[in-house]
Protein backbone atom coordinates (compact mmCIF):
# COMPACT_ATOMS: atom_id res chain seq x y z
CA UNK A 1 0.00 0.00 0.00
CA UNK A 2 1.35 3.81 -0.92
CA UNK A 3 2.72 5.11 2.34
CA UNK A 4 3.73 8.52 3.60
CA UNK A 5 6.35 9.34 6.51
CA UNK A 6 4.56 9.07 9.72
CA UNK A 7 4.63 12.43 11.58
CA UNK A 8 3.24 11.90 15.25
CA UNK A 9 5.48 14.11 17.59
CA UNK A 10 5.49 11.32 19.92
CA UNK A 11 6.86 8.99 18.44
CA UNK A 12 10.80 9.61 19.51
CA UNK A 13 9.02 9.84 23.20
CA UNK A 14 7.52 6.28 22.20
CA UNK A 15 9.86 3.93 23.87
CA UNK A 16 6.62 2.83 26.24
CA UNK A 17 8.10 2.01 29.17
CA UNK A 18 4.83 1.56 31.70
CA UNK A 19 3.58 -1.68 32.31
CA UNK A 20 6.84 -3.68 31.78
CA UNK A 21 6.99 -7.21 33.41
CA UNK A 22 10.14 -7.80 35.64
CA UNK A 23 12.50 -9.01 32.56
CA UNK A 24 14.43 -12.27 33.18
CA UNK A 25 17.27 -12.30 30.66
CA UNK A 26 18.76 -9.32 29.08
CA UNK A 27 16.94 -8.07 26.11
CA UNK A 28 19.13 -7.99 23.00
CA UNK A 29 21.25 -4.73 23.08
CA UNK A 30 19.89 -1.81 20.97
CA UNK A 31 16.25 -3.37 20.75
CA UNK A 32 14.43 -0.63 21.97
CA UNK A 33 16.43 2.27 19.58
CA UNK A 34 15.85 -0.85 16.79
CA UNK A 35 12.15 -0.59 16.98
CA UNK A 36 11.97 3.23 17.16
CA UNK A 37 13.28 3.23 14.09
CA UNK A 38 11.08 0.72 11.95
CA UNK A 39 8.05 2.10 13.44
CA UNK A 40 9.06 5.43 12.30
CA UNK A 41 10.33 4.16 8.99
CA UNK A 42 7.23 1.94 7.90
CA UNK A 43 4.58 4.59 10.05
CA UNK A 44 3.30 2.69 12.66
CA UNK A 45 1.99 4.50 15.48
CA UNK A 46 1.78 1.17 18.06
CA UNK A 47 3.44 -1.72 18.67
CA UNK A 48 3.06 -4.37 21.13
CA UNK A 49 6.52 -6.68 21.48
CA UNK A 50 7.28 -9.93 23.44
CA UNK A 51 10.41 -11.88 23.58
CA UNK A 52 10.15 -15.43 26.18
CA UNK A 53 12.70 -17.91 26.16
CA UNK A 54 13.16 -21.19 28.39
CA UNK A 55 9.54 -20.21 29.89
CA UNK A 56 10.84 -16.28 31.05
CA UNK A 57 9.37 -13.49 29.97
CA UNK A 58 12.30 -11.01 28.53
CA UNK A 59 10.32 -8.44 26.92
CA UNK A 60 6.65 -8.11 27.23
CA UNK A 61 6.17 -4.22 26.42
CA UNK A 62 4.80 -1.29 24.17
CA UNK A 63 6.04 1.17 22.10
CA UNK A 64 4.40 4.05 20.13
CA UNK A 65 0.62 5.23 20.77
CA UNK A 66 -2.47 3.91 20.73
CA UNK A 67 -3.81 6.34 18.48
CA UNK A 68 -2.25 8.91 16.16
CA UNK A 69 -2.09 12.50 17.35
CA UNK A 70 -3.32 11.43 20.78
CA UNK A 71 -0.82 10.77 23.93
CA UNK A 72 -2.49 7.37 25.19
CA UNK A 73 0.98 5.14 24.86
CA UNK A 74 1.25 1.43 24.51
CA UNK A 75 1.62 -0.71 27.40
CA UNK A 76 1.74 -4.25 28.19
CA UNK A 77 -1.66 -4.48 28.63
CA UNK A 78 -2.66 -2.60 25.56
CA UNK A 79 -4.60 -5.01 23.18
CA UNK A 80 -4.20 -5.37 19.40
CA UNK A 81 -6.23 -7.60 16.99
CA UNK A 82 -4.10 -11.02 16.22
CA UNK A 83 -6.02 -11.70 13.46
CA UNK A 84 -4.85 -15.09 12.38
CA UNK A 85 -2.81 -15.81 15.36
CA UNK A 86 -6.26 -16.61 16.68
CA UNK A 87 -5.96 -20.35 14.09
CA UNK A 88 -3.30 -21.85 16.59
CA UNK A 89 -5.83 -21.17 19.53
CA UNK A 90 -8.75 -22.97 17.64
CA UNK A 91 -6.28 -26.15 16.59
CA UNK A 92 -5.23 -26.01 20.23
CA UNK A 93 -9.32 -26.20 21.56
CA UNK A 94 -9.40 -29.62 18.90
CA UNK A 95 -6.55 -30.80 20.56
CA UNK A 96 -7.90 -30.54 23.72
CA UNK A 97 -11.32 -32.20 22.80
CA UNK A 98 -8.91 -35.09 20.98
CA UNK A 99 -7.24 -35.51 24.42
CA UNK A 100 -10.67 -35.94 25.75
CA UNK A 101 -11.82 -38.28 23.30
CA UNK A 102 -14.86 -36.63 22.09
CA UNK A 103 -13.35 -36.08 18.07
CA UNK A 104 -10.57 -37.70 16.22
CA UNK A 105 -8.09 -35.53 14.16
CA UNK A 106 -8.93 -37.83 11.11
CA UNK A 107 -12.65 -38.84 11.72
CA UNK A 108 -14.64 -37.48 8.69
CA UNK A 109 -16.37 -33.91 10.05
CA UNK A 110 -19.61 -34.97 8.69
CA UNK A 111 -19.91 -37.38 12.04
CA UNK A 112 -19.86 -34.97 14.34
CA UNK A 113 -21.57 -32.11 11.79
CA UNK A 114 -23.74 -34.01 9.84
CA UNK A 115 -25.03 -31.19 7.70
CA UNK A 116 -21.35 -29.86 6.72
CA UNK A 117 -21.01 -30.22 2.89
CA UNK A 118 -18.83 -28.71 -0.01
CA UNK A 119 -19.44 -28.88 -3.58
CA UNK A 120 -17.84 -32.51 -4.05
CA UNK A 121 -19.73 -34.97 -2.16
CA UNK A 122 -16.64 -36.81 -2.27
CA UNK A 123 -14.87 -34.33 -0.72
CA UNK A 124 -17.47 -33.99 1.98
CA UNK A 125 -17.19 -37.23 3.25
CA UNK A 126 -13.42 -37.70 3.33
CA UNK A 127 -12.75 -34.22 4.54
CA UNK A 128 -11.61 -35.00 8.04
CA UNK A 129 -11.11 -32.49 11.26
CA UNK A 130 -7.11 -32.39 10.35
CA UNK A 131 -8.57 -31.09 6.87
CA UNK A 132 -10.79 -28.21 8.49
CA UNK A 133 -6.85 -26.55 9.78
CA UNK A 134 -4.18 -26.90 6.73
CA UNK A 135 -5.77 -25.31 3.51
CA UNK A 136 -5.85 -28.22 1.78
CA UNK A 137 -9.59 -28.62 0.84
CA UNK A 138 -9.86 -27.86 -3.05
CA UNK A 139 -11.63 -24.62 -2.30
CA UNK A 140 -9.48 -21.69 -3.98
CA UNK A 141 -7.38 -19.10 -1.79
CA UNK A 142 -9.75 -17.06 0.30
CA UNK A 143 -12.65 -18.74 -1.22
CA UNK A 144 -15.90 -18.05 0.47
CA UNK A 145 -14.83 -14.52 2.47
CA UNK A 146 -17.13 -12.61 0.76
CA UNK A 147 -19.89 -14.75 2.74
CA UNK A 148 -18.36 -13.32 6.12
CA UNK A 149 -15.95 -10.02 4.90
CA UNK A 150 -16.95 -6.87 4.85
CA UNK A 151 -19.17 -7.69 7.63
CA UNK A 152 -22.06 -9.31 6.32
CA UNK A 153 -25.84 -9.83 7.31
CA UNK A 154 -24.84 -13.74 7.16
CA UNK A 155 -24.43 -15.62 10.72
CA UNK A 156 -21.86 -18.20 11.27
CA UNK A 157 -24.19 -21.03 10.78
CA UNK A 158 -25.47 -19.80 7.43
CA UNK A 159 -21.92 -19.28 5.96
CA UNK A 160 -21.32 -22.90 6.54
CA UNK A 161 -24.42 -23.97 5.00
CA UNK A 162 -23.83 -21.83 1.69
CA UNK A 163 -20.14 -23.40 1.33
CA UNK A 164 -21.70 -26.20 -0.76
CA UNK A 165 -22.42 -24.04 -3.36
CA UNK A 166 -18.20 -22.84 -4.02
CA UNK A 167 -16.91 -25.00 -6.77
CA UNK A 168 -13.95 -26.37 -5.30
CA UNK A 169 -10.46 -24.81 -7.13
CA UNK A 170 -7.91 -27.82 -6.53
CA UNK A 171 -8.30 -31.77 -6.42
CA UNK A 172 -9.00 -32.71 -2.66
CA UNK A 173 -5.45 -32.60 -0.62
CA UNK A 174 -3.64 -31.34 -4.45
CA UNK A 175 -2.91 -28.19 -2.90
CA UNK A 176 -2.58 -25.45 -0.80
CA UNK A 177 -4.67 -22.64 -0.61
CA UNK A 178 -5.38 -20.60 2.52
CA UNK A 179 -8.81 -20.24 3.73
CA UNK A 180 -10.43 -18.83 6.57
CA UNK A 181 -14.11 -20.01 6.33
CA UNK A 182 -12.97 -23.69 7.40
CA UNK A 183 -11.93 -22.66 10.24
CA UNK A 184 -15.38 -21.19 10.92
CA UNK A 185 -16.02 -24.48 10.65
CA UNK A 186 -13.77 -25.63 13.16
CA UNK A 187 -15.98 -23.44 15.52
CA UNK A 188 -19.45 -24.73 15.25
CA UNK A 189 -17.72 -28.20 15.86
CA UNK A 190 -16.57 -27.09 18.69
CA UNK A 191 -19.10 -25.75 19.71
CA UNK A 192 -20.91 -29.12 18.91
CA UNK A 193 -19.12 -31.43 20.77
CA UNK A 194 -18.49 -28.98 23.63
CA UNK A 195 -21.94 -27.60 24.12
CA UNK A 196 -19.91 -24.26 24.61
CA UNK A 197 -19.49 -21.70 21.70
CA UNK A 198 -16.24 -21.54 20.46
CA UNK A 199 -15.82 -18.08 22.05
CA UNK A 200 -16.86 -19.80 25.67
CA UNK A 201 -14.73 -22.60 24.58
CA UNK A 202 -11.67 -20.42 24.28
CA UNK A 203 -11.97 -18.37 27.41
CA UNK A 204 -13.02 -21.25 29.78
CA UNK A 205 -10.55 -23.34 28.87
CA UNK A 206 -7.51 -21.47 27.22
CA UNK A 207 -7.54 -17.54 28.03
CA UNK A 208 -8.40 -18.04 31.64
CA UNK A 209 -6.55 -20.93 33.09
CA UNK A 210 -3.50 -19.45 31.29
CA UNK A 211 -4.93 -16.24 33.10
CA UNK A 212 -4.41 -13.88 29.73
CA UNK A 213 -7.14 -11.52 31.45
CA UNK A 214 -6.21 -8.76 29.18
CA UNK A 215 -7.83 -10.45 25.98
CA UNK A 216 -10.96 -11.03 24.36
CA UNK A 217 -12.43 -13.40 22.52
CA UNK A 218 -13.89 -11.59 19.82
CA UNK A 219 -13.44 -8.90 16.90
CA UNK A 220 -15.91 -7.03 18.23
CA UNK A 221 -13.56 -5.91 21.26
CA UNK A 222 -11.56 -4.08 19.20
CA UNK A 223 -14.18 -1.31 19.12
CA UNK A 224 -14.39 -1.21 22.69
CA UNK A 225 -13.20 1.38 25.38
CA UNK A 226 -10.59 1.01 27.62
CA UNK A 227 -6.82 -0.11 26.88
CA UNK A 228 -7.29 -0.97 23.21
CA UNK A 229 -5.30 0.13 20.03
CA UNK A 230 -6.88 1.94 17.12
CA UNK A 231 -6.84 0.39 14.10
CA UNK A 232 -5.03 2.28 11.21
CA UNK A 233 -3.94 1.88 7.74
CA UNK A 234 -2.76 4.39 4.56
CA UNK A 235 -5.82 5.34 2.75
CA UNK A 236 -5.24 7.10 -0.31
CA UNK A 237 -1.67 7.58 0.61
CA UNK A 238 -1.97 9.31 4.17
CA UNK A 239 -1.97 6.85 7.44
CA UNK A 240 -4.86 6.90 9.52
CA UNK A 241 -6.95 5.85 12.11
CA UNK A 242 -9.51 3.34 10.30
CA UNK A 243 -12.57 1.46 11.91
CA UNK A 244 -12.01 -2.17 12.90
CA UNK A 245 -13.54 -5.14 11.43
CA UNK A 246 -16.22 -6.03 14.05
CA UNK A 247 -18.44 -8.99 12.99
CA UNK A 248 -18.02 -11.89 15.16
CA UNK A 249 -18.85 -14.30 12.42
CA UNK A 250 -15.14 -15.35 12.09
CA UNK A 251 -13.61 -15.10 15.63
CA UNK A 252 -12.40 -19.04 15.19
CA UNK A 253 -10.30 -17.59 12.12
CA UNK A 254 -8.81 -14.08 13.48
CA UNK A 255 -11.24 -13.19 16.42
CA UNK A 256 -8.99 -13.05 19.37
CA UNK A 257 -7.96 -9.53 20.79
CA UNK A 258 -4.73 -9.82 22.77
CA UNK A 259 -2.01 -8.00 24.47
CA UNK A 260 2.08 -8.03 25.17
CA UNK A 261 1.98 -9.79 28.22
CA UNK A 262 -0.96 -12.35 27.61
CA UNK A 263 0.98 -13.39 24.31
CA UNK A 264 3.98 -13.92 26.84
CA UNK A 265 1.73 -16.76 28.46
CA UNK A 266 0.42 -18.31 25.18
CA UNK A 267 4.48 -18.59 23.88
CA UNK A 268 5.63 -20.34 27.00
CA UNK A 269 2.94 -22.64 26.85
CA UNK A 270 3.16 -23.67 23.47
CA UNK A 271 7.01 -23.63 24.16
CA UNK A 272 6.65 -26.31 27.17
CA UNK A 273 4.68 -28.62 25.06
CA UNK A 274 1.29 -27.74 26.95
CA UNK A 275 2.17 -27.49 30.40
CA UNK A 276 1.65 -24.45 32.65
CA UNK A 277 3.75 -24.16 36.16
CA UNK A 278 2.67 -27.83 37.73
CA UNK A 279 -0.28 -28.00 35.70
CA UNK A 280 -0.95 -29.00 31.88
CA UNK A 281 -3.28 -26.76 29.32
CA UNK A 282 -3.17 -29.83 27.02
CA UNK A 283 -1.22 -32.87 26.64
CA UNK A 284 2.81 -33.08 24.31
CA UNK A 285 0.95 -35.17 21.78
CA UNK A 286 -1.15 -32.19 20.71
CA UNK A 287 1.94 -30.13 20.47
CA UNK A 288 3.23 -32.84 18.23
CA UNK A 289 -0.02 -32.46 16.50
CA UNK A 290 0.13 -29.03 16.01
CA UNK A 291 3.61 -28.11 15.12
CA UNK A 292 3.84 -31.12 12.29
CA UNK A 293 4.14 -30.47 8.84
CA UNK A 294 1.17 -31.59 6.83
CA UNK A 295 0.30 -29.80 4.06
CA UNK A 296 3.54 -28.53 1.56
CA UNK A 297 3.90 -24.62 0.73
CA UNK A 298 5.31 -23.45 -2.32
CA UNK A 299 9.24 -22.09 -1.08
CA UNK A 300 12.13 -21.28 -1.22
CA UNK A 301 13.22 -17.99 -2.09
CA UNK A 302 15.17 -15.60 -0.23
CA UNK A 303 19.09 -15.13 0.60
CA UNK A 304 21.50 -18.15 1.20
CA UNK A 305 21.86 -18.20 4.94
CA UNK A 306 18.63 -18.00 5.07
CA UNK A 307 16.62 -19.44 2.70
CA UNK A 308 14.10 -22.67 3.79
CA UNK A 309 14.93 -25.74 2.89
CA UNK A 310 11.16 -26.32 3.61
CA UNK A 311 7.83 -25.11 4.35
CA UNK A 312 4.23 -26.11 5.04
CA UNK A 313 0.95 -25.97 6.97
CA UNK A 314 0.53 -27.49 10.29
CA UNK A 315 -2.08 -27.37 12.56
CA UNK A 316 -3.01 -23.74 12.95
CA UNK A 317 0.72 -23.32 12.45
CA UNK A 318 3.24 -22.90 9.17
CA UNK A 319 6.39 -24.61 9.76
CA UNK A 320 9.86 -24.40 8.22
CA UNK A 321 12.99 -24.12 8.95
CA UNK A 322 15.35 -21.24 9.51
CA UNK A 323 19.14 -21.04 10.23
CA UNK A 324 18.98 -24.64 10.79
CA UNK A 325 16.50 -24.84 13.01
CA UNK A 326 12.48 -25.82 12.88
CA UNK A 327 10.67 -22.21 12.74
CA UNK A 328 7.26 -22.29 14.20
CA UNK A 329 5.19 -19.53 12.87
CA UNK A 330 2.72 -17.76 11.77
CA UNK A 331 1.41 -13.87 10.34
CA UNK A 332 -2.24 -12.49 10.87
CA UNK A 333 -3.85 -9.29 8.91
CA UNK A 334 -7.07 -7.43 9.93
CA UNK A 335 -7.77 -3.69 9.17
CA UNK A 336 -4.90 -1.93 10.78
CA UNK A 337 -3.97 -4.82 12.55
CA UNK A 338 -0.96 -6.84 11.65
CA UNK A 339 1.04 -9.78 13.50
CA UNK A 340 3.78 -12.11 13.84
CA UNK A 341 4.25 -15.26 15.79
CA UNK A 342 7.75 -16.70 15.71
CA UNK A 343 8.86 -19.84 17.84
CA UNK A 344 12.13 -21.54 17.39
CA UNK A 345 11.55 -24.66 20.09
CA UNK A 346 14.88 -26.08 20.23
CA UNK A 347 16.08 -22.44 21.67
CA UNK A 348 12.76 -22.61 23.72
CA UNK A 349 12.45 -19.08 21.92
CA UNK A 350 9.33 -16.90 21.03
CA UNK A 351 8.56 -13.57 19.51
CA UNK A 352 5.74 -11.87 19.28
CA UNK A 353 5.24 -8.61 17.58
CA UNK A 354 1.64 -6.83 17.40
CA UNK A 355 0.96 -3.68 15.27
CA UNK A 356 -1.71 -1.31 15.03
CA UNK A 357 -1.40 -0.36 11.18
CA UNK A 358 -1.24 -2.82 7.92
CA UNK A 359 2.89 -2.56 7.85
CA UNK A 360 4.16 -6.32 7.12
CA UNK A 361 7.71 -4.85 6.94
CA UNK A 362 7.58 -4.01 10.10
CA UNK A 363 6.87 -7.03 11.99
CA UNK A 364 8.58 -9.03 10.16
CA UNK A 365 12.12 -6.71 10.43
CA UNK A 366 11.75 -6.67 14.17
CA UNK A 367 11.08 -10.63 14.20
CA UNK A 368 14.02 -11.72 12.17
CA UNK A 369 16.16 -9.07 13.95
CA UNK A 370 15.29 -10.32 17.39
CA UNK A 371 15.58 -14.45 15.72
CA UNK A 372 18.95 -12.92 14.94
CA UNK A 373 20.68 -11.72 17.76
CA UNK A 374 19.27 -14.73 19.53
CA UNK A 375 21.06 -17.13 16.89
CA UNK A 376 24.03 -15.11 16.98
CA UNK A 377 23.24 -14.58 13.47
CA UNK A 378 24.09 -10.92 12.25
CA UNK A 379 25.00 -11.15 8.25
CA UNK A 380 21.61 -9.41 7.13
CA UNK A 381 20.72 -5.82 7.93
CA UNK A 382 17.12 -6.69 7.83
CA UNK A 383 16.48 -3.14 7.70
CA UNK A 384 18.44 -2.13 4.63
CA UNK A 385 16.97 -5.42 2.72
CA UNK A 386 13.65 -4.33 3.26
CA UNK A 387 13.34 -0.89 3.44
CA UNK A 388 16.55 0.88 1.04
CA UNK A 389 17.91 3.93 2.48
CA UNK A 390 15.81 7.17 1.24
CA UNK A 391 19.39 8.15 -0.85
CA UNK A 392 18.58 4.86 -2.90
CA UNK A 393 15.29 4.28 -2.92
CA UNK A 394 13.20 5.01 -6.00
CA UNK A 395 9.70 6.66 -5.59
CA UNK A 396 7.29 3.82 -6.47
CA UNK A 397 5.03 4.43 -9.59
CA UNK A 398 1.26 4.36 -9.03
CA UNK A 399 -0.19 1.15 -8.97
CA UNK A 400 -1.86 -0.16 -12.51
CA UNK A 401 -4.88 -2.08 -12.93
CA UNK A 402 -5.14 -5.40 -13.79
CA UNK A 403 -4.97 -6.37 -16.91
CA UNK A 404 -4.08 -5.09 -20.40
CA UNK A 405 -4.29 -1.20 -21.22
CA UNK A 406 -8.03 0.50 -21.36
CA UNK A 407 -9.66 1.23 -24.74
CA UNK A 408 -11.41 4.55 -23.62
CA UNK A 409 -12.65 5.08 -26.72
CA UNK A 410 -15.33 2.26 -26.47
CA UNK A 411 -19.03 2.84 -25.29
CA UNK A 412 -21.07 0.40 -23.75
CA UNK A 413 -23.11 -2.27 -25.74
CA UNK A 414 -26.47 -1.40 -24.04
CA UNK A 415 -28.36 2.05 -22.64
CA UNK A 416 -27.20 1.96 -18.95
CA UNK A 417 -30.81 1.23 -17.76
CA UNK A 418 -30.78 -2.18 -19.62
CA UNK A 419 -27.95 -3.30 -17.03
CA UNK A 420 -30.14 -2.23 -13.78
CA UNK A 421 -31.41 -5.73 -12.48
CA UNK A 422 -31.20 -8.27 -9.28
CA UNK A 423 -28.45 -10.90 -10.14
CA UNK A 424 -27.78 -13.79 -7.73
CA UNK A 425 -24.72 -15.88 -7.46
CA UNK A 426 -25.33 -19.72 -5.73
CA UNK A 427 -23.29 -19.09 -2.90
CA UNK A 428 -22.98 -15.48 -2.08
CA UNK A 429 -26.76 -14.52 -2.75
CA UNK A 430 -28.31 -11.54 -4.25
CA UNK A 431 -26.66 -8.32 -6.23
CA UNK A 432 -28.06 -5.46 -6.81
CA UNK A 433 -27.85 -2.92 -9.78
CA UNK A 434 -30.05 0.28 -10.14
CA UNK A 435 -29.95 3.79 -12.15
CA UNK A 436 -30.23 6.35 -9.59
CA UNK A 437 -29.62 10.13 -10.84
CA UNK A 438 -27.80 8.85 -14.20
CA UNK A 439 -25.62 6.50 -12.54
CA UNK A 440 -25.54 2.53 -11.93
CA UNK A 441 -25.47 1.76 -8.16
CA UNK A 442 -24.32 -1.60 -7.39
CA UNK A 443 -25.30 -3.22 -3.71
CA UNK A 444 -24.20 -6.46 -2.48
CA UNK A 445 -27.07 -6.98 -0.82
CA UNK A 446 -25.33 -9.04 2.04
CA UNK A 447 -22.75 -6.53 2.51
CA UNK A 448 -23.98 -2.95 3.12
CA UNK A 449 -20.33 -1.62 2.61
CA UNK A 450 -20.28 -2.74 -0.63
CA UNK A 451 -22.66 0.07 -2.44
CA UNK A 452 -20.60 1.98 -4.79
CA UNK A 453 -21.09 3.88 -8.22
CA UNK A 454 -20.27 1.70 -11.51
CA UNK A 455 -17.83 3.75 -13.21
CA UNK A 456 -17.72 2.85 -17.49
CA UNK A 457 -14.35 1.33 -18.20
CA UNK A 458 -14.28 -0.14 -21.75
CA UNK A 459 -16.76 -2.22 -23.47
CA UNK A 460 -19.38 -3.69 -21.30
CA UNK A 461 -16.79 -3.66 -18.13
CA UNK A 462 -17.54 -1.11 -15.32
CA UNK A 463 -15.33 -0.78 -12.45
CA UNK A 464 -17.29 -0.51 -8.68
CA UNK A 465 -16.18 2.18 -7.33
CA UNK A 466 -17.23 1.56 -3.11
CA UNK A 467 -18.59 4.33 -1.24
CA UNK A 468 -16.75 3.62 1.57
CA UNK A 469 -13.00 4.18 0.63
CA UNK A 470 -11.97 2.30 3.44
CA UNK A 471 -12.24 -0.91 1.97
CA UNK A 472 -9.63 -0.08 -0.53
CA UNK A 473 -10.89 -2.94 -3.03
CA UNK A 474 -12.67 -1.53 -6.08
CA UNK A 475 -13.49 -4.11 -8.75
CA UNK A 476 -14.13 -5.24 -12.26
CA UNK A 477 -17.83 -5.77 -13.30
CA UNK A 478 -18.30 -7.01 -16.54
CA UNK A 479 -21.06 -8.11 -18.38
CA UNK A 480 -21.91 -10.90 -20.73
CA UNK A 481 -24.25 -10.49 -23.32
CA UNK A 482 -26.81 -12.80 -25.04
CA UNK A 483 -26.77 -12.91 -28.98
CA UNK A 484 -30.23 -11.02 -28.37
CA UNK A 485 -28.65 -8.77 -25.94
CA UNK A 486 -30.01 -9.38 -23.10
CA UNK A 487 -28.19 -9.86 -20.51
CA UNK A 488 -26.62 -14.23 -19.75
CA UNK A 489 -24.24 -13.26 -16.97
CA UNK A 490 -22.02 -11.16 -14.82
CA UNK A 491 -18.27 -11.87 -13.61
CA UNK A 492 -16.45 -9.94 -11.14
CA UNK A 493 -12.37 -9.10 -10.42
CA UNK A 494 -10.21 -6.93 -8.51
CA UNK A 495 -9.49 -3.54 -10.10
CA UNK A 496 -5.84 -3.76 -8.53
CA UNK A 497 -3.37 -6.57 -7.47
CA UNK A 498 -2.95 -4.73 -4.07
CA UNK A 499 -6.76 -6.11 -2.94
CA UNK A 500 -6.86 -8.18 0.16
CA UNK A 501 -7.30 -12.08 -1.39
CA UNK A 502 -10.58 -12.18 1.22
CA UNK A 503 -12.59 -9.62 -1.71
CA UNK A 504 -13.11 -13.40 -4.04
CA UNK A 505 -14.52 -11.37 -6.21
CA UNK A 506 -13.35 -14.08 -8.95
CA UNK A 507 -15.36 -16.65 -7.56
CA UNK A 508 -18.18 -14.67 -8.20
CA UNK A 509 -20.90 -15.87 -11.04
CA UNK A 510 -24.31 -13.95 -11.41
CA UNK A 511 -27.32 -14.51 -12.94
CA UNK A 512 -30.04 -11.94 -13.43
CA UNK A 513 -33.36 -12.67 -11.04
CA UNK A 514 -35.70 -13.73 -12.49
CA UNK A 515 -33.41 -15.29 -15.24
CA UNK A 516 -36.22 -15.40 -18.28
CA UNK A 517 -37.10 -11.36 -18.24
CA UNK A 518 -34.93 -8.51 -19.46
CA UNK A 519 -33.16 -6.50 -17.44
CA UNK A 520 -35.25 -3.21 -18.90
Amino acid sequence: MPRRPFAATALLLLIAHAGVMPAQQAAPAGLDSFVTKVMKRFDVPGLALTIVQDGKVVVARGYGVREMGKPALVDSQTTFGIASNTKAFTATALGMLVEEGKIQWDAPVVRYLPTFALSDPFVTNQMTVRDLLVHRSGLGLGAGDLLWWPESTYNRKEIMQRLRYIPLATSFRGAYAYDNVLYLVAGELIETISGKSWEEFVQSRILTPLKMSDSRVSHSAAAGKGNIATTHAAIDGVVRPIKPFTSDNTDPAGGINASARDMAKWLIVQLDSGRTGATRLFQEATTRQLWTLVTPMPCCGGPAQIRPNFMGYALGFQVQDYRGHKFVTHTGGLPGYTSMVSMIPDQKLGVSVLTNQESGAAWQTISYWILDQYLHATDIDWMARIAPPPATATIPAPERPVGPPRDSTSRPSLPLAAYACTYTDPWYGDVSIKLEGGKLVMRMLHTPGLTGELEHWQHDTFVARWRDREMRADAFVTFALNPDNSIDQVKMRKFLNSTDFSFDFQDLLLKRVPANRPCS
